[in-house]
């Protein structure tokens, strides 16, 4: 057995945590990028904060997810503003494209020349400029992970800038700041957070370190998602499936992710639907081929004592049949009402193009077993 374990360099967990950013941040630095989404009026309080301790702040908001045009874009907005610490205040589509903008202020060269897939794929020579990540959603844990997604609309692919030199020096997670999620991103990003504690429980690459933070990630987000998606205010769920997040990040950035994300990178690429809407969707039929395909080509693998475990954490009931994982999981999407992919322009005559693209990605070699292209098209054709 051999692993490795690597994380964010300091991590803060708890409600109201956000309070405490001010010395933390000054001791980075006098001028902050501070990096947001669409609505970059969430970030006020953060700005206020910073302000009082004399950083000077300036804001680059993210309308969409991070795309390369945009990350260029920030860059140059991030030199020319002489920042001296990179703040990403948002979803994981935000704290990437932060952690992107921070480790290119401090290496010379083209954003291609770290891309991997389309680009040379270069390792970084120099530490990322100092990096906060403040989460306010419950999904990607992006806070903790040393990967950055990135869209290339020319190639129509979503690609990653990967270092270990990456990882934030602090991670902030404050569940207070998830209160104001829609239930429909409640529902996507909290089955991209189920589906990040899933796949490294079940993954060729999991280990004894990740395995804990899965069994427990997966017992709060069991207990905490449905609720938090029927009341938003709930700070008991709130909190629970802010913690699987930020486990699921743990978990996934230290073992390997499958097929739902090898999907994903290309799906993503290829047409306007969330990250956390294909993950939710591509979720239980991609648990149910991985299962069948287990059972009847691998029948003592111990990738199928992991799906006995989990009937037994998903339903409480500690004589539930391992297939009970599946139809748990796919009642909570029906539950939570996670739209079709269909509904994002995706065809059928689509499916033969994605599965070639997705059997390249790294997410799928992580997977528990090698599907076949009749399996991987399965999935998606059931995700339709």
């Amino acid at each position: 057995m051999r692993f490795e374990f690597a994380t964010a360099n300091r991590i803060i967990f708890g409600a109201g945590s956000l309070g405490e950013i001010a010395p933390m941040a000054s001791e980075m630095g006098n001028s902050a990028f501070i990096v947001t989404g669409k609505n970059p009026d969430r970030a006020a309080n953060l700005l206020n904060l910073l302000q009082e301790v004399k950083i000077h702040t300036v804001t680059f908001s993210l309308g969409e997810e991070p795309t390369t045009h945009l990350i260029m874009e920030g860059i140059q907005k991030a030199r020319d503003s002489e920042c001296n610490i990179v703040i990403g205040f948002g979803g994981g589509s935000v704290i990437d494209a932060g952690k992107a903008i921070a480790a290119l202020l401090s290496n010379q060269g083209d954003l291609f020349d770290y891309l991997e897939v389309i680009g040379k794929a270069k390792p970084l020579e120099n530490p990322p400029l100092p990096y906060i990540a403040i989460p306010t959603t419950a999904g990607t844990g992006a806070e903790v992970t040393r990967n950055a997604v990135i869209l290339s609309p020319e190639h129509k692919v979503k690609v990653s800038m990967r270092s270990p030199l990456m990882l934030p020096r602090l991670a902030l997670v404050d569940p207070l700041l998830t209160h104001s999620m829609p239930s429909s991103v409640t529902a996507s990003t909290g089955l991209d957070a189920l589906t990040q504690l899933i796949e490294p429980f079940l993954s060729k690459k999991a280990n004894p370190v990740t395995d804990g933070f899965c069994r427990e990630g997966l017992r709060l987000a069991a207990r905490s998602l449905k609720n938090a998606f029927d009341d938003g205010s709930n700070a008991p769920a709130r909190e629970g499936m802010a913690l699987a997040s930020l486990f699921g990040g743990l978990a996934l950035a230290n073992s390997a992710l499958g097929a739902v994300h090898g999907f994903a990178g290309p799906v993503g690429g290829m047409f306007p639907a969330p990250h956390g809407i294909i993950c939710a969707r591509l979720l239980p039929f991609a648990m149910e081929t991985n299962y069948n395909a287990l059972k009847n080509r691998t029948p003592n693998s111990p990738a199928l004592e992991r799906f006995q475990e989990l009937a037994w954490i998903f339903t409480g009931n500690p004589a539930a049949k391992s297939e009970e994982a599946v139809s748990w999981i796919k009642n909570l999407c029906d539950a939570l009402n996670v739209p079709h992919l269909s509904e994002y322009r995706i065809k059928k005559d689509d499916i033969p193009l994605i599965v070639e693209m997705a059997k390249n990605s790294s997410s799928m070699k992580g997977n528990p077993i090698e599907l076949t292209d009749e399996e991987l098209a399965m999935i998606l054709d059931n995700a339709l």
